[in-house]
């Protein structure tokens, strides 16, 4: 063959892998314009191809490696070549530190490999544990999702489900919406369509640092507009009156509902929110914890608000609660980030301790820090003040809000360094940023361990 024919040959074999699909498609969205680099594209199982894109490309002009099956090659199935692609992809994140993007729409597994795909899928699940906690890990649900690929997406750090798509480990009976998957706490997001879906992922990306090791983006920060702030707020209104405008970005919305989780930027970085409002379960505290974890590997600073009256103790929760609540308790406490709690409401038992390890506790005028709630706290220790009293009931509620006034205020809880400042609701967002940047420079040193168990 003549150069130029080889030329020719090149040309007709790019623009045979080239051809337009939703998995090229996605996984061209994904980066800023004209930066995609598709890797191992020549690799094929026969002449059919291996379902799978692979590549890297820059998001906001930082490096981010991904992959995008595709359902139009055979059914998107993984096989051995399929799970090497998606293993090198793994392997040069490792290197170079930088986040992954997983877009998953597969009909399943090669079959006809028999075994040795098992090993295919180990080797992915492998690879992608090793970088947990490492680099950030963001998994694009845009299609079907089945079998050992559902346990490889949600074991990313941020899911991001289509309206459309599936995604079950193994019983295809149940109900594998999108809208199942957030009732689980599986999916973090649920976007309208795989378009949006893959835009979401992108801005997930775009928040976080590049690795472990690296410093958070940084933004020009504007204040939202003034907002009455007020005890039992809501999640979205609370978010948005301290952080910069537009920059809320709430995860597992459709789960536990007592505690909402967002990532938001803070005066132009990024940073965790908690907001802890009702009695809270074991869903919540599992919900939270995971959050603090995620938010700790990637150094990102955890500002949690509480408004809890004490833990759920319904039904069986009184016992399996404990467990968990000892699970949330270690992930703020093992959390080396810096970290900040604002009391905006009650914090009552053992939830007031769980939600308090921080560096900087602040509280407003409306908290309630207390061992007990005010009127158990009254029958324990004011029993003698009810003896006689004409009307009980009126008695108790005028002693609960005595003892509430004198024993469970922030200026009490201050008294006993609990707190480290007790402040105007209108400027927590300007003592946040104050507190982030007195935290900028926290270290810490541990203890030697492999984890906390």
């Amino acid at each position: 063959m003549t150069y130029q024919s080889k030329l020719e040959q090149l040309a007709q074999k790019k623009a045979a892998f080239q051809k337009s699909s939703p998995a090229r498609d996605r996984i061209t969205a994904l980066f800023d314009e004209g930066t995609f680099v598709e890797l191992d594209a020549f690799v094929a199982s026969g002449e059919e191809g291996v379902g799978v894109i692979t590549g890297y490309g820059s998001v906001d002009g930082d490096v981010v490696y991904a992959f995008s099956q595709d359902i139009t090659t055979l059914g998107g199935a993984v096989s051995k070549a399929h799970a090497e692609k998606i293993a090198k992809i793994y392997d040069l994140a490792v290197k170079n530190g930088a986040p992954v993007v997983a877009i998953y729409d597969s009909n399943g597994a090669k079959l006809s490999e028999g075994a040795e795909i098992l090993a295919s899928y180990s080797k992915i699940l492998s690879a992608s544990a090793n970088l947990s906690g490492v680099v950030p890990q963001v998994a694009v649900v845009a299609g079907s999702c089945v079998g050992i690929s559902s346990m490889m997406a949600a074991g990313a750090d941020v899911v991001v489900m289509a309206k459309g798509a599936e995604l079950y480990l193994a019983d295809a009976e149940g109900d594998a919406s999108a809208e199942a998957a957030a009732a689980a706490g599986v999916a973090d997001i649920v976007c309208g369509d795989d378009a949006e879906a893959v835009a979401k992922a992108r801005e997930v990306v775009s928040m976080l640092p590049l690795n472990n090791l690296s410093e958070s983006p940084v933004w020009e920060g504007t204040a939202a507009a003034p907002m009455n702030m007020a005890e039992n707020m809501e999640a979205a209104d609370l978010f948005a009156a301290v952080c910069d405008a537009g920059t809320v970005l709430e995860l597992k919305a459709g789960y536990a509902d007592s505690v909402s989780t967002a990532l938001a930027s803070l005066g132009g970085s990024t940073v965790g929110l908690v907001y802890a409002n009702g009695r809270v379960g074991r869903k919540a505290n599992a919900k939270a914890a995971e959050f603090v974890r995620f938010c700790d590997c990637f150094n990102l600073p955890v500002i949690t608000f509480v408004n809890v009256p004490g833990f759920c103790t319904c039904g069986g929760a009184k016992t399996e609660n404990a467990k968990i609540s000892a699970k949330l308790a270690h992930a703020y406490a093992d959390a080396t980030s810096p970290k900040i709690t604002v009391y905006t409401g009650s914090a009552i038992g053992g939830a007031a301790v769980a939600f308090a390890n921080a560096d900087i506790r602040l509280a407003w005028p409306t908290a309630v820090i207390s061992a007990l709630e005010p009127e158990t706290a009254v029958e324990f220790f004011w029993h003698d003040k009810l003896k006689g009293a004409e009307n009980l009931e009126k008695r108790r509620a005028e002693l609960a809000e005595e003892y509430t006034a004198s024993e469970a205020s922030p200026y009490a809880a201050a008294n006993a360094s609990m707190v480290e400042d007790i402040i105007d609701p209108a400027n927590t967002r300007s003592a946040l940023i104050a507190s982030l940047e007195m935290l900028a420079s926290k270290r810490v040193s541990r203890l030697p361990k492999k984890h906390t168990n």
